[in-house]
């Protein structure tokens, strides 16, 4: 037995480690070859395993050690103490793990190499041999099997050795540890045998695990010093002397008059598939109802009459086993568990329906329940003979510990769950137990939320969990449990005192597995019998020592080797292997196989799908539950079976048939399970390792994109990359300058140079200036000379260059260097050029003969020396202070007129620091320069120069300089304009670089090449970089018109495929990470322009020289890759360029968001979809890859019709026509359409999902189109969402189809006396819901009620689409349509785009003939508000000063549900509605948040509210 006992050294003190001597002997037994270890609870078996693992940890550390063990329960138990003792990784998966998470090969690969042991139940190993996820020969060593006599029959144990160890080739002395070989075999049990022949049983277990059963040979007299066999002891007790008829339990007696008086036709069960058997037309669907109905009444095991007549059993037996008061105290306390679990407002048993509530409720309030006595003389008075045994063994067992000055502690064992309850309850009432024991009780537990047996209700009546009452046992808290077998094996639970069966145990097992939790010294193993004696026991004592005999045995040593005729109760036993996998189907794992791929198939919110099976021949004759002879006919085989999957297939993988060959119903089912998950193999339909393509389509793509994006360890939401292109980088070699020519309106023309020709710009793709006073200007960049410029224009240009910007920028900018990147130089003779150079040339003579004054330079002059020169020119264009730091400033005037007192006063205030200063004439008046230096925002209210205009007092108003501390700069107000607007200019201009650099290396030799600059300008400009125009709004775009293609691309692609493959793969194609990957492997990061230009840092950007051309980008991906890996933890500082160890200048690298790259790759989706529509979106988007198969959707709609036409079209059809106005070229699109997954009539077509799933993306593509081209609207993202949101949200959807309908015209011909016959308007109204092709009636009775409410609530929700202009969420809520009422609106509209040939118009036309269009229109035209009641609170609550707290309390109480708003924990409001199902608490929420809104006059909010950015970021553009 594997626990951590206490008195085991090995396990419980695992830094002080003695292993003792039988324990080596059998370690190094292990090492030679495979064996069983046999040895009593407490002997230590765990403690070898260890010793045996930690051998293999050391030797063979390319495979993992193995240790299974059967229950969640030993397999944490077990982890911890090798955990503890092993210094390697240990791994644990179970049961308990969500072992539905560990579907992902790469996950596996990932816990395999990173671990060295693996400690899991036995299904977790075999589903993962199973999917070929672990490959027993190369990934495991060592299999350690805990508990290893369950490796019988069927068990996981014996399956994982069976189909996956005897494949292997054996394991030879010449074997390597990377061989491909079986791997070591270790088993632990206490008991190696099932049945009693020891013989039979060693041999089975032993070529079950291909090992030899050991127990110690040299070491017995120290193995029985350290376990303690506990004395034996029988106690008789008198046999019942009642019989069943006369129980003298009142309230039993109660219950089964009660219970005897049911008629199973009463039962809610039974009703309900009488009630659909009648609406059924002859089907397959009728045909399973009218058998479970014939099942229901012939066993009656209806989860109520079963349950009910359980209730009974279990009085009775504790009637006779315990006496009357247990019986009495049992069915009072179960009834009265039973009526509160039973009140449909109390959630307790959430399993039981409301009809069964009501049912049970009835019956067993019938029941008239007595309050069995407390007082302890009416208890002990009624106890029978065997608890009297019992208590006498308890009293005297706790006295000879008590004399042996030791503490007690003990176990019952006991068989029945219920009886533990009662026995327990019964003990605590009696004085002389209640005053020795503190009794805890162990049922077991069970994590399942599944409906079991209306006995599951006495789960509640134990208030103590399992482990609290462990706890309380381990530390003396209680000092006797009351148990079911679960305290056998698998429980870490502290060695007893002694050990009493109150029931004797089943089998030689059970009798073994209890006497070894009696291993204290001087412990005892009391069994209970009847009169009749212990018979049973000499013969597990002669089985035991026959069991010791072969353990000793030399003989025996030799491993018999199993083959396949030892397997003969896997009667018909197949199996079918993926080759590249090794993944393994067979006919045991096809049942459940089949289940799950069933289940992971989207059911439209109702209940999940499910393969049906029918047997052949059918159990019952049709009709058998209403034959007034109930004959049972006895078939014993052999027998057939057919399977139905759910519509969602197509037809031919809808239902498979076995002939009637097979020996048992069970054989029958799994055979043709097994033929069917075959055929969905060969369909596409699974993966290579046999698991629905939605677990496991493209895993590896998350794979890759984290490691290219350093998301592996923290997935964090950045990555570091090469940093964005510089647009006027050069190579080395590059040294000629080519001439172009640059326009401003109003602005002599000027020539730019550049290393490299600039790309032809159109007129419409170049700027435009926003110029204070001067208003707009436009900007044109011509091409020029196609040659080389000579070197002497090179050289005036540089000097040029420098002095134009120095006289704005100089401060900034590095004195005499002129190597720029970009040179400029008059086109031609500006006007009043000549003047300008006379002054230059006049200022350049007294620069170079020293004549100058402080402050004065090369292109600077004193303002009053040039004035005297030049007569006092009106033409300068910037003058300043002496001082460096004074502002530029431009000349207004030339005064001459003498200061007023006050002008004077105020003037030499100004100029204190020269006290003798000298008032001379002329004075100059100057202002301040415009402080706009972007020129390429348009005005708005704050720029305009009226706006300038008012705020001139605050600083902008003319003053004086004195000339002789006034310097003047040699330049014309022209070539001020340009030194002013050229940096707009050049930003605009290394942006459009950039793109055309995009545009000319990603998307060359594609029709995206020819896509507007301005619109990839726009695609690439992220908001950071604060430009007019970003990629947020092309974003929106780009990511519907993603979806809508990928949606056309797989629905045609994959025509087998249910909507669920469809959806995750398209969302996996789509995915951010997806995105963002291949923006990765494209090197798009460099065309993506973030940095932010600030003017007043701005200065020319010096040459540069290119880190890696553009058309290396292909040969950079492993480097960027690498890049990626290496820096994902350095520090910001580390990443400016530095050199690496080879001298090499290292690349620059910034953080950059995975979000912000998968952005980019839509918004240059949606630019293109905007310049040349789906098919230019698509010749992008193909540029990208994603995983999928590209092609104009022309060509895709044509694979879409590639279906059969029906022949039987239903009449309702033409209806639906009328109703949305469109005359179907295939009505085969409309009845798929209009086909629910339960419709069971013989029709081929698939049902409505993947119609559902093509009309959605349609939908969303239709109207982001409208609210995009919205006219003068020009909506942000936030707003596009929210506006989207109102108009393809579930609810409005439901609420069109509910109010769609048509008018069938018919007459009724009537008769009177009087006027004789006539006829009479008879028509009809018939809504588009009603046309849904379904056979289930739980849709009939969602259908029914939905519309019910649309009937109470709809003119007010028509009223408020008409009028208001606050959009109903919360009147939408409350019809709480089911999701198949809005997705056949959606199914509608798949259907007409695949039948009009792709037209998006006919989509559109559709959605206004039901009234969609309009709803999207009146929410723009008139701009209802349609933010979420719910959000716009939070917003409100967030905006306030202080912030408040906004809380929505539900409360459920007598079928009425009750939401409180409270604001700061103090409540402003409360709505009260009645309570339907889940809906009916949003319902309530949305109202009470809408009314809180009005009470409040909470007006609008802002969905983009931005934070303005600082004007002192550090960021400059070029």
């Amino acid at each position: 037995m594997a626990t951590s006992d206490e008195n085991d050294p090995g396990v419980n003190e695992p830094h002080a480690v003695h292993t003792r001597a039988y324990q080596q002997e059998l370690l190094e037994e292990s090492l030679r070859h495979n064996i069983i270890i046999a040895l009593d609870t407490g002997s230590g078996k765990t403690h070898i395993s260890v010793l045996r693992m930690k051998h293999e940890a050391e030797r063979h550390w390319k495979k993992v050690s193995w240790f299974i063990a059967p229950t969640v329960a030993l397999v944490e138990q077990q982890y911890d103490v090798i955990k503890t003792a092993i210094p390697v990784s240990v791994g644990l998966v179970s049961g308990a793990s969500e072992p539905n998470q560990w579907k992902d090969a790469s996950l596996w690969r990932r816990i395999l190499s990173t671990h060295q042991i693996m400690v899991t139940t036995p299904q977790v190993l075999l589903d993962a041999l199973h999917h070929a996820y672990v490959d027993m020969g190369n990934d495991v060593g060592l299999l350690v099997f805990d508990e290893a006599h369950h490796a019988t029959g069927k068990h996981p144990y014996n399956m994982v050795m069976k189909n996956f160890y005897f494949s292997l080739p054996p394991r030879t002395n010449i074997s390597s540890a990377a061989d491909r070989v079986r791997p070591v075999v270790l088993g632990l049990t206490a008991s190696p045998i099932y049945g009693g022949n020891v013989d039979v049983a060693f041999r089975d277990l032993e070529k079950n695990l291909d090992s030899v059963i050991r127990s110690t040979r040299r070491n017995r007299g120290e193995l029985a010093e350290h376990v303690y066999r506990p004395e034996f002891k029988h106690v008789l007790y008198a046999s019942p002397i009642h019989t069943w008829e006369s129980l003298p339990s009142k309230n039993f007696q109660a219950l089964k008059a009660v219970v005897d008086e049911l008629n199973i036709e009463n039962d809610p069960y039974v009703i309900s598939l009488r009630s659909r058997l009648a609406k059924l037309r002859p089907t397959d669907d009728r045909h399973r109802i009218d058998q479970q109905l014939s099942k229901a009444i012939h066993k009656e095991d209806t989860f109520s009459h079963k349950g009910l007549r359980d209730f009974v059993r279990a009085a009775e037996d504790i009637c006779i086993e315990l006496g009357p008061w247990a019986a009495d105290w049992y069915v009072a306390k179960v009834i009265e568990r039973g009526k509160a679990a039973a009140n449909p407002y109390n959630n307790i048993m959430s399993a039981w329906q409301e009809k069964e509530k009501r049912y049970l409720l009835s019956i067993i309030s019938k029941v008239h329940v007595v309050t069995p006595p407390s007082d302890p003389d009416s208890i002990v008075h009624g106890i029978t003979a065997k608890v009297r045994a019992l208590i006498d063994s308890l009293v005297v067992e706790e006295g000879l510990f008590r004399s042996r000055d030791e503490d007690y502690s003990g176990l019952v064992f006991v068989t029945r769950r219920d009886t533990v309850l009662a026995l327990a309850e019964l003990l605590r009432r009696i004085p002389e137990i209640a005053q020795l024991f503190r009794i805890g009780c162990l049922l077991g537990s069970s994590s399942s939320f599944k409906r079991h047996s209306f006995l599951d209700i006495t789960r509640n009546i134990l208030e103590e969990s399992q482990a609290d009452t462990l706890r309380d046992f381990k530390i003396g808290d209680k000092n006797l449990i009351v148990s079911t077998s679960v305290a056998e094996e698998g429980i870490d639970i502290q060695a007893c005192g002694s050990v009493i069966r109150f029931d004797p145990p089943p089998n030689v097992v059970a009798w073994a597995q209890s006497r070894g939790r009696a291993r204290r010294k001087r412990s005892s193993f009391i069994i209970m019998f009847e009169e009749t004696g212990p018979q049973k026991v000499r013969e597990w004592e002669d089985t035991e020592r026959k069991m010791m005999l072969a353990y000793n045995d030399p003989r025996r040593d030799a491993i018999l080797t199993a083959n396949d005729e030892d397997f003969d109760d896997m009667d018909g036993y197949v199996d079918f292997e993926i080759a590249s996998t090794g993944a393994l189907l067979t006919l045991h794992s096809a049942i459940p196989h089949l289940n799950h791929f069933c289940a992971v198939i989207p059911s439209g919110g109702h209940e999940s799908h499910v393969p049906i099976y029918e047997l052949d021949p059918p159990d019952y004759v049709e009709g058998w539950h209403s034959l007034p002879n109930h004959s049972e006919a006895h078939y014993i085989g052999p027998w057939g079976a057919t399977v139905s999957l759910p519509r969602a297939l197509p037809k031919y993988l809808r239902q498979f048939t076995t002939p009637r060959i097979h020996s048992s119903k069970r054989k029958a089912q799994q055979h043709v399970a097994y033929q069917a998950y075959q055929q969905l193999y060969h369909a596409g339909l699974l993966d290579n390792h046999l698991l629905p393509l939605s677990t496991a389509i493209e895993p590896d793509k998350k794979e890759e994109v984290e490691a290219m994006l350093a998301e592996v360890a923290k997935r964090a939401s950045t990555a570091r990359v090469t940093i964005q292109m510089d647009p006027w980088a050069v190579s080395e070699d590059t040294s000629m300058w080519f001439a172009h020519e640059v326009t401003i309106t109003g602005l002599p023309n000027m020539h730019m140079l550049t290393r490299r020709p600039l790309p032809a710009f159109a007129p419409e793709d170049c700027p435009t200036l926003y110029i204070p006073k001067v208003g707009e200007a436009a900007v044109g960049v011509l091409g020029g000379e196609s040659v080389p410029v000579d070197e002497d224009r090179v050289r005036r240009a540089k000097e040029y260059t420098y002095r134009l910007f120095s006289m704005l920028y100089g401060s900034r900018m590095d004195r005499d260097k002129m190597e720029f990147s970009y040179l400029f130089l008059p086109a031609s003779a500006w006007p009043g050029e000549v003047s300008w150079e006379t002054r230059r040339a006049w200022q350049q003579k007294r620069y170079s003969k020293g004549l100058t004054q402080p402050g004065e330079g090369r292109y600077v002059a004193n303002a009053a020396e040039l004035g005297r020169q030049f007569s006092y020119p009106k033409d300068l264009a910037l003058v300043r202070g002496m001082s460096k730091f004074d502002k530029p400033l431009q000349l207004v005037s030339w005064r001459y007129d003498a200061l007023s007192v006050e002008e004077e006063e105020k003037f030499r205030e100004q100029y204190n620091t020269y006290p003798d200063l000298q008032i001379t004439y002329p004075l100059m008046v100057v202002r301040a320069l415009p402080k706009r230096r972007n020129f390429l925002l348009p005005f708005t209210l704050e720029n305009t120069d009226e706006h300038h205009a008012a705020t001139a007092a605050s600083g902008d108003l003319p003053y004086l300089l004195h000339p002789q501390h006034a310097l003047v700069e040699l330049a014309s107000r022209a070539e001020l304009q340009y030194a002013l607007m050229l940096p707009s200019i050049l930003r605009w201009l290394s942006n459009a670089l950039t793109a055309d650099a995009l545009r000319t290396s990603l998307f060359l030799q594609t029709p995206v090449f020819h896509t507007p600059l301005p619109l990839l300008l726009t695609a690439i400009t992220a908001p950071a970089s604060q430009e007019l125009f970003h990629y947020q709004r092309l974003e929106t775009l780009g990511d519907t018109v993603l979806k809508f293609i990928s949606s056309n691309q797989l629905y045609a692609a994959f025509p087998l495929w249910h909507e669920g493959y469809l959806s995750r793969k398209k969302d996996h194609a789509v995915a951010n990470s997806s995105l963002a990957k291949e923006a990765v492997h494209k090197g798009l990061y460099k065309w993506i322009i973030r940095d932010r230009f600030v003017p007043r840092k701005w200065k020319p950007h010096s040459a540069t020289l290119l880190q890696n051309s553009v058309e290396e980008i292909a040969d950079e991906r492993e480097d960027d890759s690498q890049a990626v890996d290496d820096t994902c933890n350095t520090e910001k500082k580390d990443i400016k360029g530095e050199k690496d160890s080879k001298g090499k200048r290292k690349k620059k690298a910034e953080e950059l968001s995975t979000k912000m790259l998968a952005d980019v790759v839509e918004s240059l989706i949606g630019a293109a979809y905007e310049h040349g529509g789906f098919d230019l979106a698509i010749d992008c988007t193909e540029r990208f890859g994603l995983g999928l198969s590209w092609k104009k959707l022309p060509q895709r709609i044509e694979e879409m019709h590639r279906v059969e036409d029906l022949d039987d079209i239903p009449e309702q059809l033409v209806l639906v026509e009328q109703m949305i106005d469109y005359r179907f070229k295939r009505r085969t699109f409309l009845v798929q359409a209009l086909t629910h997954a339960s419709y069971q009539g013989d029709s081929a077509v698939m049902s409505l999902e993947r119609l559902e799933f093509l009309g959605d993306s349609a939908l969303d593509m239709v109207v982001t189109h409208y609210l995009y081209h919205a006219a003068g609207k020009n909506y942000s993202p936030g707003y596009m969402h929210i506006k989207k949101e109102a108009a393809v949200n579930s609810h409005i959807l439901a609420y069109v189809c509910l109010s769609t309908s048509a008018t069938v015209q018919s007459i009724m011909p009537t008769w009177a006396p009087e006027t004789g016959l006539a006829t009479v308007d008879d028509s009809q109204r018939v809504h588009l819901w009603q046309c849904l092709l379904h056979s289930s009636h739980r849709v009939l009775e969602d259908q029914n009620l939905t519309f019910a409410r649309f009937e109470k609530h709809g003119p007010a929700i028509a009223q408020a689409l008409r009028e208001d202009h606050i959009y109903p969420w919360a009147a939408l809520t409350s019809l709480q349509a089911p999701k198949f009422i809005s997705d056949m609106v959606e199914s509608i509209l798949g259907a007409v785009y695949i039948d009009s040939m792709g037209s998006l118009d006919a989509v559109r036309q559709v959605m206004r003939s039901l009234g969609l269009m309009q709803i999207v229109e009146r929410v723009v035209i008139e701009d209802v508000d349609v933010l979420h009641p719910v959000s716009r609170l939070a917003i409100w609550a967030a905006k306030q000063d202080p912030q408040k707290k906004i809380e929505y309390k539900r409360e459920k109480e007598k079928g009425k549900v009750k939401c409180t708003v409270l604001i700061d924990e103090e409540e402003l409001l409360s709505v009260t509605t009645t309570y339907r199902s889940r809906v009916s608490e949003d319902e309530v929420r949305f109202t009470a948040a809408e009314q809180a809104i009005r009470k409040l006059e909470v007006l609008g909010a802002d969905m983009d509210e931005v934070r303005p950015v600082d004007e002192d970021d550090e960021e400059v553009g070029w």
